[in-house]
């Protein structure tokens, strides 16, 4: 049996062989396995220590990487914030600038609606007028039947004055309804306008009432809409009624003013 107590010779155990007398009591060693060892160790260390400078390396890039992104990405919430700081200025000064440009508009369209008042107050007060001295030519005799038949006459002008008044009501009102709606094309709206415009010049009646600076008023001033869920479009505009009030009152007092003028114009 082996004896484990006196194992082979292994190049580990000390070398007897060449000492000489006394060699076997010696305590050297072969260090043949040692040298590689150290030359591991070596490579470990110098390994060690490139990686290191390597991960070194690569943090401190990355640190940097970190830092010009962070720089980056302040001086571009810097300036998105200046920029929408600037727009917020802009629109707020061109929301004070329509502020503005709308109270013109209601003072205007105050203040043109109360000549309007004025006016028609007149003109109703020249129709009561009229109307005074019509009983008073129709008591008289002679005279009253000579401004009855004069009157007569105006009636057939009078009514197609009225219906003309009624057909332009319904132009002004589609025109308006145009104006509010958030579909229709403004091209088709100045159309609608055009064709307005030229009726009131080429239509003997509205010629003869002088309508053509009180229409472009209108298309001028007249903003007003109803709410987007309206559907009576007779509800949208406003300086145009109180217009077409006025020219109403215009169309009978220009009825007595021309039999007047007939009348006047006989008894010449």
């Amino acid at each position: 049996m082996n004896n484990l107590n006196d194992p082979p010779r292994w190049n580990i155990q000390p070398d007897v062989r060449g000492r000489g007398p006394g060699a076997e009591d010696g305590n050297q060693w072969n260090y043949a396995l040692l040298v590689p060892m150290l030359g591991l160790a070596a490579l470990r260390w110098i390994w060690t220590r490139d990686a290191q400078r390597e991960i070194q390396e690569v943090k401190s890039q990355y640190e940097k990487d970190v830092s010009i992104i962070r720089d980056e990405m302040e001086a571009r919430y810097r300036e998105t914030l200046s920029e929408r700081r600037r727009a917020a200025a802009s629109l707020e000064l061109e929301l004070e600038k329509e502020r503005q440009r709308v109270t013109g508009y209601k003072q205007a369209l105050i203040s043109q609606s109360q000549q309007l008042m004025e006016e028609r107050k007149k003109l109703q007060e020249e129709r009561d007028a009229m109307e005074e001295e019509k009983e008073r030519l129709v008591k008289s005799g002679a005279a009253g039947a000579l401004l009855h038949q004069a009157l007569e006459r105006e009636n057939e002008w009078h009514r197609r004055a009225t219906a003309t008044l009624k057909e332009l009501e319904h132009l002004l009102v589609e025109r308006q309804s145009a104006y509010c709606s958030i579909i229709l094309p403004r091209d088709q709206r100045m159309e609608m306008e055009k064709n307005i415009l030229l009726k009131a010049v080429k239509d003997p009646i509205v010629s003869e009432l002088n309508l053509e600076s009180d229409l472009k008023d209108i298309f001028k001033r007249d903003k007003y809409c109803a709410d987007y869920l309206n559907m009576d479009k007779r509800r949208n505009g406003s300086l145009m009624w109180v217009y077409l009030k006025y020219w109403q009152l215009q169309v009978t007092v220009q009825k007595h003013k021309r039999a007047e003028d007939a009348l006047l114009g006989k008894n010449n």
